[in-house]
């Protein structure tokens, strides 16, 4: 897929979002738009991106009764979105639903499940009633997803992997918490690389504080592209 880097733009207002995205460029990336933000700025900031020829990614994990999560897709759609996520907890008929609600389109968004949070290890998942790893409950639910007209998956770089494997090559999978080996890494022990991620199966890479935090965000994409551009000529 072009355009594979993914901005997270993880601030709590619009003035601090648009510094960073009058930076950027959106023939050389994407842009993420989570919870905090989406709740501060509304969908005025969303419409805004889109007009300024971003391509947005709306991730608010939509998790909700069928009608109303279809209803909540409708409205994501209608602001130009380029990729929205829903919780496939949700089940079966509510991921149904949310792709139903956005078949007719003519420019239809991706629908891109979410699994499990990856802050969910053994304990959390007993405690909800889940049985097994966390990683079987994400090949259980990334399988569900499939089933149900979904587009893909956000996942993590170790997933990405068994994923690409149970699932095939058209399945999108969209790795976050990715870190080049040449940035920081703050308060991470474990990073996965750009290129690391890629071998591995991912096709979008969710990319924060390393383009964010750098002194020249383009310079830093740049490097990332260099990056993908080696796993893609080995």
């Amino acid at each position: 897929m072009d355009k594979p880097i993914i901005v997270a733009l993880d601030y709590p207002g619009r003035a601090e979002a648009e510094a960073l995205v009058d930076r950027l460029d959106p023939n050389r990336c994407r842009l993420k738009v989570g919870k905090e933000l989406f709740t501060r700025t509304g969908p005025a900031l969303v419409e805004a991106l889109v007009e300024r020829g971003f391509d947005v990614f709306l991730d608010l994990k939509f998790h909700d009764i069928p009608n109303t999560v279809a209803r909540a897709c409708e409205a994501a759609a209608d602001l130009g979105v380029w990729m929205m996520n829903v919780h496939c907890l949700g089940g079966p008929r509510m991921l149904a639903a949310a792709g139903e609600a956005l078949a007719a389109r003519e420019h239809r968004p991706l629908l891109i499940g979410v699994t499990v949070l990856t802050s969910m290890g053994d304990e959390e998942l007993a405690a909800v009633g889940l049985s097994g790893s966390p990683e079987q409950n994400v090949r259980r639910l990334a399988a569900l997803a499939r089933e149900n007209g979904l587009d893909g998956v956000v996942c993590s770089a170790r997933e990405a992997a068994v994923l690409r494997a149970d699932l095939g090559g058209q399945f999108k999978l969209v790795t976050p918490g990715i870190r080049p080996a040449w940035a920081a890494k703050g308060d991470q022990t474990r990073i996965t690389t750009p290129a690391d991620a890629v071998r591995d199966g991912a096709d979008l890479l969710v990319i924060g504080r390393p383009i964010t935090g750098a002194p020249d965000p383009l310079e830093a994409i740049a490097r990332i592209e260099q990056e993908l551009a080696g796993v893609a000529a080995a």
